[in-house]
């Protein structure tokens, strides 16, 4: 009897405010639907996001809530303004999300790649940077570059990528259009012929581990030209990007010698995409404090966590900071989180979690689980 009375009351209580959209396409996302929800497809969702590109704990919800809902707010409809009002004929342009930890950046961008996948780009996108660079112990996965004298790779990362990037693309990988330029030997006895299906390479990689590394070499250099050639337009999604620089990365060698971010293959790749000499894309990069863990607490300026040479390297570019809630967004999600059943109680909590939470969409989502 209690149960159904709660029900009611939460039922009442979302329906005083519109809290959902009904547009699930984020290329007619306007202001209009700022602060609202709209709901992902199941089976878009695992192309998307199967292997990386939501955070953990808002993946958890989601089982919890049997729905994956994106909050549409304005940094992302920022983006999505000045992308329709780019000249893709010039060197393609990058956005740097920033702002303080957990405001909602990865959501930013997962948000932006369902917008990829509607305007049919060719998706390139690093769910979290640090995964390659800051997990330990790594001895065992990482081995000598056979191709750059000096570096490591990490093959096993690589093959990984490689698997979601077919995933995310698994529809444009089947256009005939999509050809490599030259000829890759690998050994001896294998090599990916000049003219073959893009896709053909991404197979070779993930099913030929020790190659994987060179072979997202490849994809980088092979995308860059097909962009250029107007063969397809790539959206580039790279989050923690300021990973790449982080000096205390703690990746060792398994002779105990320390290994810099910039002596990791990977790493090298996707500096190399990140440059602005190619056109017919978009890139969106975040710098987050989360990639750099001995940042200073409450540092979160990109001049900051990208430090001198990450900053040079993409200068310039385009800043875009995601705040914390506003008004209207904090009460739509408390609401959302009523019509699920995630928040119950008498409206007065929503007062006494604003305060607690200061708006931060994270901390908001932490208060709320224990409830």
């Amino acid at each position: 009897m209690l149960s159904r009375n709660i029900r009611h009351v939460c039922r009442r209580y979302s329906q005083a405010v519109t809290f959902r959209t009904n547009e699930v396409s984020p290329t007619q996302h306007n202001e209009n639907q700022i602060g609202l929800f709209y709901t992902v497809d199941k089976d878009l969702c695992k192309q998307l996001y199967s292997h990386g590109g939501l955070p953990k704990s808002f993946k958890k919800q989601t089982k919890t809530f049997a729905e994956t809902s994106i909050m549409v707010r304005q940094p992302s409809l920022e983006i999505i303004e000045c992308i329709r009002a780019s000249d893709f004929n010039k060197p393609a342009i990058r956005y740097v999300l920033y702002g303080a930890e957990g405001t909602g950046k990865s959501m930013t961008i997962a948000h932006l790649l369902h917008y990829a996948f509607e305007e049919g780009y060719l998706i390139i996108h690093v769910p979290w940077v640090s995964d390659w660079l800051r997990r330990v112990p790594r001895t065992k996965e990482m081995s000598n570059s056979t191709t750059r004298e000096g570096f490591v790779d990490l093959p096993l990362d690589a093959a990984a990528w490689l698997l979601h990037f077919k995933t995310q693309n698994q529809h444009l990988l089947k256009s005939p259009e999509l050809k490599i330029t030259k000829e890759y030997v690998w050994s001896k006895r294998e090599k990916t012929e000049a003219g073959a299906p893009l896709v053909e390479l991404v197979e070779h990689g993930i099913t030929r581990v020790k190659y994987a590394c060179d072979v997202v070499d490849a994809i980088v250099n092979e995308v860059k030209i097909l962009s250029n050639q107007k063969v397809c337009k790539t959206f580039v999604a790279i989050d923690g990007y300021n990973g790449f620089f982080n000096p205390t990365t703690p990746l060792h060698t398994p002779t105990k010698k320390k290994v810099a971010p910039e002596e990791v293959t990977l790493t090298t790749s996707f500096l190399e995409l990140t440059k602005n000499d190619w056109s017919n894309g978009v890139m969106v990069l975040s710098a987050d404090a989360i990639a750099y863990p001995e940042c200073e607490k409450g540092t979160y300026l990109p001049k900051h966590l990208l430090f001198r040479k990450g900053f040079d390297h993409l200068d310039p570019f385009v800043p875009i900071k995601v705040d914390g809630y506003t008004d209207k967004e904090f009460l739509t999600c408390s609401i959302y989180y009523r019509d699920r059943l995630w928040l119950r109680g008498p409206p007065e909590t929503e007062t006494e979690l604003k305060i607690t939470s200061a708006c931060n969409p994270f901390r908001f989502m932490e208060l709320c689980a224990p409830l």
